[in-house]
């Protein structure tokens, strides 16, 4: 193990290489560029192939393309060049591809700017292009989880036969902290007899998301479905902080999630009794995280990066047993810990607590 200096994006490029990538293809927008930058000045080291495309459309159909094979393969944007992905991606996931796509999130919408922000959160939990169809998101907070999460990425890719999101921002890609480049273990043997290698002496393999009729149609969704359930129940991730005594409770992912543990500690200093739940997948979206505690928390505020999205799978995991609020900043503006305890402290009157 040797421990570096990187740059966000530079960390998702070394894992990438890490974990036997050897294609990426993508188009360049800023603020996920050193993404592309960082693995053409890589990949040739290792045998590896980066390819510019003509634009989005392309690169995420040359994806398509390399994954038919059973190649590790990624692409990375951000928010507008993603949506361009999304038929590519809706593609992808019907046919049972694995890959790895990257979104380091910019403020929207339109071209917006590129200031840190969570509004993707909609089109990446929601299958953000046509049909029923799912991926896993990922949403690391730090850089060492930019790296770790970046090598998980591609194993549940080839575990589920499917797209995985990496879900990030301008805040994280560009910031530059030490990381630990761990070596990976062997990756899980996964079952290949999809792969489209060649023909000869064997039954050809065809990858197709065209449904002849409307029976086969329903039978494909109906498999798909089942896969996403057995995805729900066995593949959910979260951090929880200072949760044990909590009677209020944080929760947030990713740039918000660092700032909220402050917070914490903040209102724990003032008597405060506030807790943290961080999604670290926002699909599967951690439900069970919130089992324990929708009998005995008084409230929760869900802290965003946007006008409100995550927000609604935290009222569905606690049922509405209690006040789910929303606090958010926009825009690329990032909120202090005093803004969110302040809020919390307001919405749920806890002046009392703080002056005893």
């Amino acid at each position: 193990m040797e421990k570096v200096l990187l740059k966000g994006n530079e960390v998702i490029g070394e894992a990438a290489i890490r974990s036997g990538c050897r294609l990426f293809f993508g188009y360049p927008i800023t603020p996920s560029t050193e993404i592309v930058e960082y693995l053409s000045a890589q990949f040739p080291k290792v045998g590896g192939t980066v390819l510019q495309a003509e634009d989005e459309i392309g690169a995420i159909n040359m994806c398509y393309g390399a994954a038919c094979t059973g190649s590790r393969v990624m692409t990375a944007s951000s928010s507008p060049g993603v949506s361009l992905k999304q038929e590519g991606i809706s593609f992808s996931a019907a046919v049972g591809l694995p890959m790895v796509i990257v979104n380091v999130n910019r403020c929207g919408p339109g071209l917006g700017g590129l200031g840190p922000a969570q509004s993707d959160y909609y089109q990446s939990t929601r299958g953000g292009g046509h049909g029923d169809y799912r991926t896993i998101v990922l949403a690391p907070s730090k850089a060492q989880e930019l790296y770790d999460y970046t090598m998980l990425a591609f194993d549940l890719a080839d575990k589920h036969r499917l797209p995985v999101l990496l879900h990030t921002d301008g805040f994280l890609g560009q910031t530059m902290e030490p990381v630990v480049l761990k070596e990976r273990p062997e990756a899980p043997e996964t079952d290949r007899s999809w792969v489209v290698d060649g023909a000869k002496g064997r039954k050809k393999r065809i990858l197709a998301s065209y449904s002849l009729t409307n029976e086969i149609g329903e039978a494909n969704n109906l498999r798909w479905e089942a896969k996403y359930k057995h995805i729900q129940e066995t593949e959910q991730r979260w951090e929880e902080f200072h949760t044990e005594d909590a009677e209020y409770l944080l929760v947030s992912f990713g740039t918000t999630a660092r700032i909220c543990k402050s917070t914490v500690l903040n209102a724990r200093k003032k008597g405060i009794k506030l807790g943290l739940i961080r999604p670290i997948t926002l699909w599967p979206f951690p439900n069970d995280a919130f089992v324990p505690y929708k009998d005995k928390v008084k409230g929760i505020v869900s802290v965003e990066l946007s006008m409100g999205q995550m927000i609604e799978d935290v009222k569905l995991a606690v049922e509405c047993k209690m006040p789910v609020e929303l606090y958010r900043r926009q825009g690329g503006m990032l909120p202090t810990e005093h803004e969110i305890l302040t809020f919390v402290e307001n919405t749920f009157n806890l002046s009392a607590v703080e002056e005893v």
